[in-house]
């Protein structure tokens, strides 16, 4: 059974820091596209940032480029995502993903991966 697990959210001030990271397991991930996405209430689940199998070319979403930093070992089946100097509209609902479809274009879309994770909540105060 595919499974991804998240951790490393918490409550943060603004300007500090938070790693999260996702363990996958039940198959091996190596030829997955990975990606992080959050959801703040109230609002649709966004695209943050993605890796592709290879690790070569890595996406992130605008409001996040610059402070975010996603990474890959697939060695271990993990992805991570640093957070530096997050701001309190980081605050959401973290969610790991994973696509079996290494091809794919649209890695910033939700409907494109296969398989989530229960998320992690990230809080930054102001």
């Amino acid at each position: 059974q595919v499974q991804l697990v998240e951790s490393g959210g918490g409550l943060v001030q603004a300007g500090g820091s938070l790693r999260l990271s996702c363990a996958a397991s039940g198959r091996t991930f190596s030829n997955y596209n990975m990606g992080w996405f959050r959801q703040a209430p109230g609002k649709e689940r966004e695209f943050v940032a993605a890796i592709r199998w290879s690790g070569g070319t890595i996406y992130y979403a605008d409001s996040v480029k610059g402070r975010f930093t996603i990474s890959r070992d697939s060695a271990k089946n993990t992805v991570s995502l640093q957070m530096n100097s997050l701001k309190p509209e980081d605050t959401a609902v973290y969610y790991c993903a994973a696509d079996r479809d290494s091809l794919t274009l649209r890695v910033r879309l939700a409907s494109t991966y296969d398989y989530w994770g229960q998320g992690t909540q990230v809080t930054v105060s102001s």
